[in-house]
């Protein structure tokens, strides 16, 4: 992953501190770091006692150098009792004044852990070969070496904590402790946080998650739009630091029904940019019933492969049959208004399209018509939408 989890969540929580005031259930909005304390055992010389005092001189000469102890003559033995007790002492009160946070992390069964229902990634969806890399990595490793964060739970007999990220580590180590590696526990760093903070350390995490798709996303901002930010679309953009254009065209994605989703061959295969113009398209009520029946009708193909071992329709092709299914069966129309040049009879100007976004005329070469003759077609192409209720509007 792109940086440590423990980094998301002291940006997270120190972004917390600056934009917004605490609430009784999330935690202090301090930037987490663990508490590091020196407990190097303390030396001194050999034969001299604590607090034995020094004998008097008969003269006032120079003192001799003290004798070095053996610490202080072998620089890999560490400080002496002095600096190691000032240590201690400043960085515990680096702990009690807030300034440093210490980070509590817990070796978990998984079995006592559930996944937060506000994470974009499905569970469902995991799968021995989606995490097969990461699996891997944990064996090779002897074990998790990345915590996840957690939280924890009150009044539930069956769970303690719930994931909030880290959903593949905690899914990957309930698989090797059900497949022959039953020593792996989940390794959780325990944090504090209400549910519009733990949407948005989640929500962190998968921008570096490639594995993690747009309609899960797109879904996942949609359920957050309404429970965390009240439907106000500006707030949510601000919160993420996201383009408001960005998360508006996400939304709609999250808009596409699971009968339309059913046709891919998988979830993963809806991005943001076909499946804005799909969304698009189903806006219309007379192309939406026909998307729909491709739809089913691509999803019964898509099952068959299944079953029968064969290549699933691709991505591509199947947005192609569902954006071409309005038009399927219908003859091609021609132009909604032609203009002939005077002095050849052939057409110099047509009008394509006229609609809610515009008029679409197109200017044809080679037909003798002048510019004047061309202003004129224009002009009489316009007169003529406008005469049929297909003017431009002003």
């Amino acid at each position: 992953m792109a940086r440590k989890q423990s980094d998301y969540l002291a940006a997270l929580l120190a972004e917390d501190e600056e934009t917004a005031s605490p609430s009784p259930s999330a935690a202090p909005a301090a930037p987490i770091a663990p508490a590091v304390i020196d407990n190097t055992p303390s030396a001194r010389p050999s034969g001299v006692a604590e607090d034995a005092a020094p004998a008097p001189r008969a003269d006032p000469a120079p003192a001799p150098a003290p004798a070095q102890s053996p610490r202080a003559a072998s620089p890999g033995l560490g400080p002496l009792r002095g600096t190691t007790l000032l240590n201690r002492e400043s960085a515990l009160a680096r702990v009690a004044s807030g300034e440093v946070r210490q980070v509590t992390q817990l070796l978990l069964d998984p079995a006592r852990v559930r996944v937060w229902a506000g994470n974009a990634r499905s569970y469902a969806h995991l799968s021995e070969e989606s995490c097969r890399e990461l699996i891997d990595s944990i064996i090779a490793e002897g074990g998790q070496k990345v915590p996840a964060v957690v939280r924890r739970l009150e009044g539930d007999p069956a769970y303690d904590y719930e994931v909030i990220a880290g959903t593949r580590r905690h899914w990957s180590i309930a698989w090797l402790r059900a497949n022959s590696y039953p020593q792996f526990q989940f390794l959780a760093q325990v944090a504090q946080l209400d549910d519009e903070a733990a949407f948005r350390l989640a929500d962190l995490e998968n921008r570096a998650r490639k594995d993690v798709s747009d309609l899960e996303r797109a879904r996942n901002y949609a359920l957050a739009l309404k429970d965390h930010y009240g439907n106000h679309l500006t707030r949510m953009a601000e919160r993420l630091k996201l383009s408001k254009g960005w998360l508006s065209k996400m939304l709609r994605v999250a808009t596409i029904p699971d009968a339309v989703i059913a046709a891919f061959a998988s979830p993963a295969d809806v991005q943001l940019k076909p499946g804005y113009a799909l969304a698009q398209a189903l806006d219309d009520k007379n192309a939406q019933a026909l998307i729909l029946k491709e739809a089913r009708q691509i999803a019964r193909e898509q099952d068959a492969a299944r079953s029968g071992g064969r290549p699933m329709l691709a991505s591509a092709e199947v947005l192609q049959r569902l954006l071409a299914a309005p038009s399927a069966g219908q003859a091609p129309r021609g132009p909604l208004f032609v203009w002939d040049a005077p002095a050849t009879g052939r057409c110099a100007v047509s009008v394509l399209s006229a609609g809610r976004q515009g008029v679409t005329l197109k200017l044809h070469n080679g037909t003798g018509a002048t510019t004047e003759d061309l202003v004129e077609g224009v002009r009489a192409a316009l007169e003529a939408l406008e005469s049929q209720g297909k003017g431009m509007q002003r």
